[in-house]
């Protein structure tokens, strides 16, 4: 697990700018740095040693005439089977690595290597005689990789911060992103808050040459439902294939932990943990926002050594500058932070955790996929009578009951559900931003989405936009950068391609049902838990947020931001105000809304007004 960065063409003091945007992104690397340099290409590398921790799995790694040169972020879990055959055809190595695999690999079979990999990656390849650059990035987008042209330069880097470093970048605010992260709660890839650079997709390579940039998707997350399968059918495969996941991605050369919530995934992940390490953060607000005793109770049945933190508001409160620098771009998500402390937590005992990421998008786990269900009986009344009950449901007031069910079931899911997350309304995005920004629909950005599985039912549609949206702008961001921020090494053995191949091919009534969501899973899962963790109604990572903004103190913090010279450049801070006055008076739970505007604050005065990003009491913004 590591971090790399480069750029193409020859500048000055080139050697000085390699290595300063290497030491950017150290903490994704503090064992050892690398760098290869020429008059066509620099690239810089950071190492977290997991597997061959020697000297001998350093980077660059080279092909035997050292024609083609590696920069790897990732783990490669059938590396041994791959090293096999390409020893077979004839390739040398000279490390143990999984690295080195696909130099090999690449040398091989060119992109046709990537389908044949299994495993979390993002990584270049330079090739010294065709003076081209290839990039690569897995097939979830657990690990990232970001690029952009400056002149006559491409510049690429594990993270944005980076790429910043490299001169001659003009650092422009993206309006766009904004848009979209008001609607999403963060920026949806490709685009970002930087203008001009991007997000290299899932399952994407990219070819640079001759200036020109060219990408590629290898892999799509197909939906494919056998009808015929059974429960007890399902159930075995999805054991089967669970527990050869997990021992794939337990391989390493160090220690190797797991983190522990109170729901079913991460808790299927620790059972396969007896006698090594779990690790669980909570609050102490209620059992609400603490998890920490059903990890306990759970740890001493599994028998695992259970470690645990309480987190304080005022630990909270004061790490948010320093978390929102180390995401690169703002994200809205409140358990972006409490990952970060368990992953500070982990990094004091081990150098990889093992976490439950990708299950509900796969398995169809969110209390959401419950909708359609929900609207089955409704959605046979005629639509025009459906939509008559919209009319009126909207000039009700917030607090009647069923308000929110007579609008949702008057729409077609393309139009009800923009993701697992949403955020502000097009009426309040329209009030809440100042003219001069853009202000688009957020399903313009869906439908590219919702029409790769035309004809698919409901649930289906509902993950398929989550695992190519939601999953990667924010389960994947946080959990990289929380993880990597601490020089953890995080794996996510739901979000395997063997795991998937099995959760593909599960009836849509095996994911979802009126008894419950990711009914299959739970009931793999119950072979090896108590049946009340098994059956446990999704959670997520809860954060006491609407507590703490009915509080005067953090009240007070909030609406200095909102009144700012920062909140006046891009909202009208009227309706800021607003929204953060009904919440603290208790009129109505705004705290997602105020928590999305907060953080795009905090983050926009580290980026482009220079405040510091180091941890503090207060985050004050200007």
């Amino acid at each position: 697990m590591c971090g790399l960065c480069g750029f193409t063409g020859s500048i000055i003091n080139r050697d000085d700018v390699i290595k300063t945007m290497t030491d950017k992104i150290t903490h994704r690397g503090p064992d050892s740095s690398g760098i290869f340099s020429n008059h066509d290409i620099s690239m810089g590398f950071r190492r977290l040693s997991i597997i061959d921790v020697a000297s001998s799995g350093d980077q660059p790694i080279y092909n035997e005439n050292k024609t083609l040169v590696l920069m790897f972020n990732g783990e490669i879990y059938n590396y041994r089977d791959l090293r096999n055959e390409l020893i077979a055809k004839g390739h040398r190595f000279y490390t143990k690595t999984d690295s080195e695999v696909l130099i090999h690999g690449f040398e091989e079979w060119h992109e046709d290597l990537l389908p044949k990999l299994r495993g979390m990656f993002a990584f270049a390849i330079y090739d010294t005689v065709g003076k081209s650059l290839f990039l690569a990035r897995d097939y979830f987008g657990i690990k990232p990789m970001h690029y952009t042209k400056v002149g006559d330069h491409f510049v690429y880097g594990s993270e944005i911060k980076s790429i910043l470093d490299f001169p001659g970048f003009e650092k422009k605010f993206n309006k766009r992103a904004l848009d979209n992260y008001i609607s999403f709660e963060y920026s949806v890839p490709p685009e970002t808050f930087f203008e001009g650079v991007y997000c290299l997709m899932p399952a994407h390579y990219l070819w640079y040459k001759d200036g020109q940039v060219e990408t590629h998707r290898y892999w799509e997350p197909k939906f494919n439902a056998d009808e015929s399968m059974t429960k007890e059918q399902a159930v075995d495969e999805i054991e089967k294939v669970f527990e050869d996941s997990v021992n794939a991605h337990k391989i390493s050369d160090v220690e190797v932990g797991c983190f522990l919530s109170s729901g079913v995934d991460s808790s299927y992940v620790s059972t396969y943990f007896a006698g090594q390490k779990t690790f669980t953060v909570g609050f102490d607000y209620g059992e609400k926002y603490n998890e920490i005793d059903w990890a306990k109770n759970l740890s001493e049945k599994v028998g695992v050594d259970h470690h645990y933190k309480v987190i304080s508001p005022e630990e909270y409160w004061g790490n948010i500058r320093k978390v929102q620098y180390q995401m690169d771009q703002p994200l809205a998500d409140a358990s972006c932070i409490a990952l970060y402390f368990v992953s500070k937590m982990a990094s004091e005992y081990v150098k990889v955790v093992l976490s439950g990421e990708g299950a509900d998008e796969l398995f169809g786990g969110y209390n959401i996929y419950h909708e359609p269900d929900d609207f089955e009986a409704y959605k046979k009344l005629p639509l025009g009578l459906r939509r008559t009950f919209a009319s009126v449901a909207k000039a009700l007031p917030f607090t009647f009951k069923g308000k929110n069910f007579l609008i949702r079931g008057a729409l077609p899911i393309e139009e009800s559900f923009i993701g697992n997350c949403s955020m502000f309304t097009l009426d309040e995005k329209r009030r809440l931003l100042k003219k001069d920004m853009p202000v688009t629909r957020p399903q313009e950005l869906t439908k590219k989405y919702y029409d790769r599985v035309r004809g698919k039912d409901d649930v289906t549609k509902m993950q398929y936009l989550d695992i190519n949206v939601w999953l990667v702008g924010d389960i994947l961001l946080k959990a990289d950068r929380m993880s990597m921020a601490n020089s953890l090494e995080l794996r996510v053995p739901f979000l395997d391609k063997e795991v998937f191949k099995v959760a593909s091919r599960l009836p849509r009534k095996l994911r979802v049902n009126k008894e419950n969501t990711k009914y299959a899973m739970r009931q793999a899962a119950m072979r090896h838990l108590p049946d009340t963790t098994a059956q446990k109604k999704k959670l997520g990572f809860p954060v006491p947020t609407r507590v703490w903004l009915r509080e005067e103190k953090y009240y007070k913090i909030v609406k200095d931001a909102f009144t700012g010279k920062t909140a006046k450049q891009f909202f009208n801070t009227d309706e800021l105000m607003k929204f953060l006055d009904e919440h603290y008076t208790g009129k109505r739970d705004n705290n997602r809304k105020i928590w999305t505007i907060f953080v795009f604050l905090v983050w926009y005065d580290i980026y482009f007004n220079g405040a510091s990003h180091e941890p503090g009491d207060m985050p004050i913004v200007h």
